[in-house]
């Protein structure tokens, strides 16, 4: 093994100081914002908080997480973040499943299809039309059908299916089983870490999704909790909206505290989602499946 020299280890310094200042720059916002949103109001309000907190208390958490707006925003986000990741994560497969096949009738037509959608659409006028005359507006199905299929996500799952084992399939056709027996019971089973890392992107984009909502939702009742974020964000009269609470209460938060617990609020519930997925980013993709 080679000795490193004094070279060497200034470069790994400078690698890591790097990567660390990039890192600490792009944490201290929502390092900042998480300290707004438990630092006693009169800090906000003057604007003294910085990276870290001055004093603690969760009554603006507690004023946001309790409004009537919030937990309907949150309940509606959750019904699509839930929904459509799964009939997302289903469709995709299924899709998938076929174009790993290179003896498909036709695959470079339908593969330049997939992607030519990946490139271009047509634009937001003509999808706001679309979705008008289908009568989707102000319905939550607006936000979840014209996105079911990703066709980056595909191409993954695509290309982790063509390098799974080929006697896997022809096994199971030997035994008698057929081709959605074969997907649903075989090689999604062995798919966890792509299917897991699938699932987080969808979810992700589900749950953060504002601009659909912006289009397509009007009514208050159904707007998803990223979009009353916006409101919040972009108008400070939102900061209320929708809130019942005493005049005392009121005046006891600060709008700008307002919006940071709601933002924090709001990016929790994804982030808790990932310890869950992390153990398939590991697991190794063909353990146990194929033996001799």
């Amino acid at each position: 093994m080679r000795k490193r020299t004094f070279g060497d280890i200034s470069l790994d310094v400078v690698i890591y100081g790097t990567l660390l200042l990039l890192t600490f720059a792009t944490l201290l916002p929502f390092v900042n914002v998480l300290s707004k949103s438990v630092s006693e109001e009169w800090a906000v309000v003057s604007g003294k908080v910085g990276v870290f907190p001055i004093g603690f208390q969760l009554e603006t958490m507690k004023f946001v997480v309790t409004s009537n707006q919030f937990l309907r925003s949150f309940g509606v986000s959750l019904f699509i973040t839930a929904v459509g990741t799964a009939l997302s994560l289903i469709l995709t497969a299924v899709s998938a499943y076929p174009l790993s096949k290179r003896q498909l009738p036709g695959i470079s037509f339908i593969m330049v299809l997939f992607i030519f959608t990946m490139l271009f659409n047509g634009g937001i006028i003509p999808n706001y039309m679309l979705i008008r005359n289908l009568g989707l507006i102000n319905s939550l199905w607006s936000l979840i059908l014209p996105v079911m299929i990703n066709v980056f996500n595909l191409l993954v799952i695509k290309s982790y299916f063509e390098g799974l084992p080929e006697s896997l399939e022809e096994s199971a056709r030997m035994d008698g089983a057929r081709t959605y027996t074969i997907l649903f019971r075989i090689l999604l089973p062995l798919s966890g870490p792509v299917l897991a890392t699938i699932a987080l992107f969808y979810a992700v984009y589900y749950w953060n999704d504002f601009f659909n909502p912006m289009l397509y939702i009007n009514s208050p009742s159904l707007k998803p909790l990223q979009l009353y974020l916006r409101d919040i964000v972009m108008d400070a009269n939102s900061v209320t909206a929708g809130i019942n609470r005493s005049a005392d209460d009121l005046m006891n938060v600060s709008p700008e505290g307002v919006r940071s617990a709601t933002v924090i609020a709001s990016t929790i519930p994804i982030l808790l989602v990932y310890p869950f997925l992390q153990k398939y980013f590991i697991k190794g993709v063909l353990i146990g499946s194929v033996k001799g």
